[in-house]
């Protein structure tokens, strides 16, 4: 199977993270970003970002859909008596 590679904007949408934190995570080794031999711009290996979706899932137990989960937040407002 030939490489595939994908831009940091579309692995950051995948993994649900910004870009900031994907170049973050490649300065600190944790997710190897490759680059691109004209422009010299990061690029990722899809099965990099596979890899790293398992393991996420399998450190937290959150499946990649959950983070579209709607959340709300009730704030009740106590009255002084």
């Amino acid at each position: 199977m030939a490489n595939l590679y994908i831009t940091i904007k579309q692995a950051s949408k995948i993994l649900g993270v910004s870009p900031l934190t994907l170049r973050n995570w490649d300065n600190n080794g944790k997710l190897k970003a490759h680059r691109h031999p004209m422009n010299n711009y990061r690029v990722y290996k899809i099965e990099d970002l596979e890899q790293v979706i398992v393991e996420i899932e399998a450190n937290t137990g959150l499946r990649k859909s959950s983070k579209k989960e709607v959340r709300k937040l009730i704030v009740r407002h106590l009255t002084e008596e």
